[in-house]
């Protein structure tokens, strides 16, 4: 019986080392579940901040990025010229640029807010006006080498310039101004003209529209 009761007391304790192995082997786990669930949620934010964009997210970027702009081309054409040492085309090219240039700063100034190719087209016009009157100007003086570096710059200008209206073109959608607006005389040449900046700025040489909507009345 002895014999038994110690054999009972050494089952009784090795039981009772086997509760406290299994005891310490779930504390051991439940710490580790814990500690990798922390890191998980240490990581999550850096994951949202750094995940990479969603391809809808690129592409969308890539389409806005795209879009093409005049004064993008003018940009390339400037870095081509400077490559090829094309000294005249290059000083023409910075000179369409700084005009640009200075549009911006008044655009800024303003507060108005006007479509980049129609702000440069602009520019554009008015640059290749200049250069008419100047050639004209030379021609007349017979400074025809005064001229002739006006014609140089005025190609290099027209390179950049969206295709205008014809005279047809343009006379067509001054009568549609005028039905729009309701002019009857030429005290109404103002809204007339009005209507056709805000369709066909860029696109329409507004110097040849306002004599031809002076002489429709």
């Amino acid at each position: 019986m002895a014999f038994d009761g110690c054999a009972g007391v050494e089952a009784e304790g090795a039981m009772g080392r086997s509760d406290l192995k299994g005891f310490s082997s779930n504390v051991a786990k439940s710490h580790a579940l814990r500690g990798a669930r922390l890191r998980v949620n240490l990581a999550e934010p850096l994951l949202t901040r750094y995940s990479a964009p969603t391809p809808r997210s690129i592409h969308s970027n890539h389409q806005k990025s795209q879009k093409p702009m005049i004064r993008d081309d003018i940009k390339a054409a400037t870095i081509t010229a400077m490559k090829a040492k094309e000294k005249e085309r290059t000083a023409t090219l910075r000179q369409i640029s700084a005009k640009i240039k200075d549009r911006d700063i008044e655009e800024r100034t303003s507060g108005k807010t006007q479509d980049d190719d129609a702000l440069v087209t602009s520019v554009l016009q008015k640059m290749a006006k200049q250069r008419r009157e100047s050639i004209t100007m030379y021609v007349e003086g017979g400074r025809e080498e005064l001229a002739e570096a006006e014609r140089a710059e005025l190609a290099i200008i027209d390179e950049f310039l969206p295709q205008m209206m014809n005279e047809a073109e343009t006379q067509a959608a001054i009568e549609e101004a005028k039905t729009c607006t309701g002019a009857a005389s030429v005290k109404d040449m103002g809204r007339v003209m009005g209507e056709l900046k805000a369709k066909y700025s860029g696109k329409m040489d507004m110097g040849l529209a306002s004599k031809l909507v002076k002489n429709s009345f």
